[in-house]
């Protein structure tokens, strides 16, 4: 990857993850909710799209293995439905989800 490829993200809490190839996903949620808590956002909206369901499964997934994450959800109809994930977070410095 070269600087060119690199793109500047606002941090704000909200993803929309279409621009991304199915590949980059993973790591780009990881590098995302990890700066949100750094900046003390500690509530995160990931818009993976509803097609088939393959998106959301990969992120849920991701999920269940990220540091700091407490706990996450299917948008309500009005934040996106299950186009969307809602991720809570713990501040930094405190575990997550079964860390210790």
């Amino acid at each position: 990857m070269s600087e060119d490829d690199i793109v500047e993200l606002p941090v704000d809490g909200e993803l929309d993850l279409h621009a991304f190839a199915p590949r980059e996903v993973p790591s780009v949620v990881e590098e995302y909710l990890a700066e949100c808590r750094r900046r003390g956002i500690l509530s995160a909206r990931l818009v993976h799209g509803r097609g088939k369901g393959v998106q959301r499964a990969v992120v849920w997934r991701l999920l269940g293995s990220l540091e700091g994450v407490v706990s996450w959800r299917q948008a309500p109809p009005h934040a996106g439905g299950w186009g969307a994930t809602l991720v809570e977070l713990a501040p930094p410095g405190k575990p997550g989800r079964g860390e210790e």
